[in-house]
Order: structure tokens, then sequence, then C-alpha cells
């Protein structure tokens, strides 16, 4: 096996990882929305999940753990998906909530400040920011 392959392995079992996180948020009332599915079609195509991929995660999302990034940057990038999906159908219910601040603690925010990371991250996505605009405002949270 060569290292573009380990590479590739190790990319894909993240990006199903989180696409699994996505799929728990968008199904944590029970219910998928038109926005979500729109939303998880979109992503989908963005990580490179195959449609059996994806019928795989929507039938089991527990079965597949979230794989943090290594860099800080790109934890930030799987937040802000994790956030848009909170906010797809324009109203961010409780149990979301919750389950985007377990998911910000498991992609190793610290979890003395996870409520004010998820708070921010969920405000920012209110405001419609870009994905540049919503990491440089994390990496500045105390201004």
């Amino acid at each position: 096996m060569s290292i573009s392959d380990l590479y590739d392995s190790g990319f894909r079992t993240r990006n199903k990882g989180h696409f699994s996180a996505i799929v728990r948020v968008a199904l944590s009332d029970g219910t998928i929305t038109t926005e979500e599915q729109n939303f998880l079609d979109k992503l989908a195509i963005k990580l490179e999940i195959s449609q059996a991929e994806y019928e795989e995660i929507l039938e089991n999302p527990a079965k597949f753990p979230i794989n943090p990034p290594l860099l800080h940057t790109h934890r930030l990038e799987r937040l802000y998906d994790l956030a848009r999906m909170v906010w797809a159908d324009q109203l961010v219910e409780e149990k979301q909530k919750e389950l985007l601040t377990r998911f910000a603690i498991a992609l190793g925010f610290t979890a003395a400040n996870t409520s004010y990371i998820v708070d921010k991250a969920l405000k920012l996505v209110d405001l419609h920011v870009d994905l540049d605009t919503f990491i440089y405002e994390m990496q500045h949270l105390n201004r």
C-alpha cells in the first residue's frame, strides 16, 4: 500500500465520520427536512461520499465515529458544516444545539468554553457568513 493510499483512506474515513455527524444533527429531531436534505446532498458531493456510502450512513449514522482533523482550521471547517446543518431549516432546536456541543468537544474544542464556541458559530451561520469569515471570526473569539 502506498502513502497516497493511506492518505486517501484516512481522508475518506474522516469525511464519512464528518458526514455521519451531520446526518445525526439532521436526524436529531426525528426527521430530515427538505432544506436539510438539500444540504446533505451538496455536502455528500463535496466530501466525495458515494451513493452507497450515503445510504449506509443514513441507515446507521452512529456507525461512523468522528475522526477530528489535526489542524485547527480544518476543525473549524467541520464546525462550520455542523452549524450550517443546525440552521438549514432556519430553526435551532435544543436537541440539535446539544448535539452540536457534543460534536464540538469531539472535534477537540475545549469543554470549558464549548458553549461559547457553539453560540458564536450559530450566530455567524445565522448571519450567512462564508467559510473564510467564519474561520477568521472563530479564531478571534476574544475580540
